[in-house]
């Protein structure tokens, strides 16, 4: 058996045989005294030389104890970090899994067992850069295990927690997974490999077969499973399915007529911004939030108060707004046209839903079949009505395509997108779209009464953050068009507004 070891390991470096002479009997029983439990400066010292291997320098052997005690010392620590930094990554209440401590003990036995393969006996040293044992050669590489693995956790949590990198970054997260790994293979083999010297071939092919397999079952085969999840969320009541009465239609036939007639008349001599908020997709919160806000901002930025429609298509409002219907649209427009002066006063349009690549406006509201709005019909209407200035906004996928369709000397339209991309920020777990968040809940509920300056100014952050957000389709790229006998009408309003907050 003895010689199938060696084949294996190789022989033993020679050992100096001591030399007879007179001296003291060695004390039997101070070779039989138990081993020394660790000490917080021992287990420093395991660390010390852990780190030394992780920079693939030789472990200095005569530094370290190994006993019983401080192998099972580093085990817990290795362990134990491992639970604080899963708690750590999981924001609110968590859940202790106490069993996924019994997972993924493969891995541990499989490499003692090649550290016992390779210093099968400690009082046959075989390189003098060699473990002085198994149990040696196997708490230093817990001990070079735990610092990686802190390494890896602290790299994740600064970097991708903190958005140094982008959560979204597949490239970031891959690298951070994988170069310390890469890195704590190479670590593991040096520590073995000059152990194992002088390097037979089948103790070579032997230690990177099982490093090889411990590395696969650690990260893709069986890696542990984590010692927390999150806790579970209080569940939500399901909301009662939206259905349409009797008494609901009859209140929503007058409704936008009555909002109409309670508008505010035009003051002659003022510029007067008239404002319509149009969100036609009930599916999607964020529509309703925005369409909220934007006439939030219009009303206290713009001295807008009291001169603003919402149509909104959402089972919250459906008794108390009127809906985002292109006929409504229509009359939303007709009838504020009848009040404003045509010729002086300002109408500001601001349409939120999904978009489709051929300029199509998305109109949901279930189970009321609901026709979208296109950009020849919205200037058909403002046309009809006899709007001269006009400020439109349309946040939506592709709504580049409104641009040139609405584009005239009396218009200032911007889009949150070109005709070519996509916008972002229109999910169910999105605030506010991109577009609408920088440019209205940012730029100009504080900074600008300039729609052309918060536009320039939302381009960027837009930029910012879908690149931070991951977005693969390429910059949604926001556009504006202003004609020029629009200028000095918002000029004026802007100069009125100059001195209120």
């Amino acid at each position: 058996m003895s010689e199938a070891v060696d084949d294996l390991v190789g022989p033993p470096a020679p050992v100096a045989e001591p030399e007879p002479g007179p001296g003291p009997m060695p004390d039997p029983v101070a070779a039989a005294s138990p081993a020394p439990r660790p000490s917080v400066l021992t287990a420093c010292d395991w660390l010390g030389e852990g780190a030394r291997s992780m920079l693939l320098l030789a472990p200095r052997w005569e530094r370290l104890v190994a006993s019983p005690w401080q192998m099972a010392f580093q085990m817990l620590l290795q362990v134990g970090l491992g639970v604080l930094m899963h708690r750590i990554m999981i924001e609110g209440d968590a859940i202790f899994i106490w069993r996924a401590l019994l997972a993924g003990w493969s891995t541990a036995l499989l490499t003692v067992w090649l550290c016992y393969l390779i210093q099968p006996d400690p009082r046959l040293r075989r390189s003098p850069h060699g473990a002085p044992g198994a149990a040696h050669l196997y708490t230093l590489l817990i001990a070079q295990s735990t610092l990686f693995a802190m390494l890896a956790w602290g790299l994740y949590f600064l970097l991708i927690r903190t958005d140094v990198v982008p959560a979204a970054s597949m490239e970031a997260q891959w690298a951070l997974w994988f170069v310390p790994m890469l890195w704590s293979v190479l670590a593991k083999l040096t520590v073995l490999i000059r152990a194992a010297r002088p390097l037979a071939p089948q103790r070579a092919i032997v230690t990177i077969a099982v490093v090889a397999l411990t590395t696969a079952l650690g990260h893709y085969i069986a890696p542990p499973p984590p010692t927390w999840r999150a806790a579970p969320q209080p569940e939500v009541p399901e909301e009662e399915p939206f259905e349409v009465s009797q008494e609901m239609m009859e209140a929503q036939l007058p409704l936008l007529g009555e909002q109409i007639d309670a508008l505010k008349p035009q003051r002659p001599g003022l510029i007067d911004m008239y404002t319509i908020t149009f969100a036609p997709y009930e599916g999607e919160e964020v529509f309703r939030r925005e369409s909220a806000m934007v006439s939030d901002v219009m009303a206290r930025r713009f001295d807008a108060a009291g001169r603003g429609l919402q149509l909104i298509n959402h089972h919250k409002t459906a008794d108390t707004l009127p809906w985002a219907t292109p006929l409504n649209l229509e009359r939303a427009i007709e009838g504020i046209a009848g009040i404003m002066d045509r010729d002086e006063d300002v109408l500001f349009i601001h349409l939120t839903s999904h978009g489709a690549s051929d300029g199509e406006l998305a109109a949901s509201f279930w189970p009321i079949d609901v026709a979208p709005v296109l950009p020849p019909a919205l200037k058909g209407w403002l046309d009809q009505a006899g709007v001269r200035y006009r400020v439109l906004s349309i946040s939506a996928c592709y709504a580049g395509n409104w641009i040139a369709p609405l584009a005239a000397d009396g218009t200032l339209v911007m889009t949150a997108s070109d005709a070519d991309h996509t916008s972002y920020g229109c999910g169910k777990k999105s605030p506010l779209t991109f577009f609408g968040r920088a440019m209205y809940d940012e730029q100009l509920r504080t900074t600008t009464r300039s729609f052309t300056e918060a536009h320039a100014a939302a381009r960027k952050v837009i930029l910012q953050r879908e690149t931070e957000a991951g977005k693969d389709d390429g910059y949604s790229n926001p556009q504006i068009k202003v004609g020029s006998k629009i200028v000095p009408v918002l000029e004026q309003l802007n100069q009125r507004l100059v001195n209120k907050p």
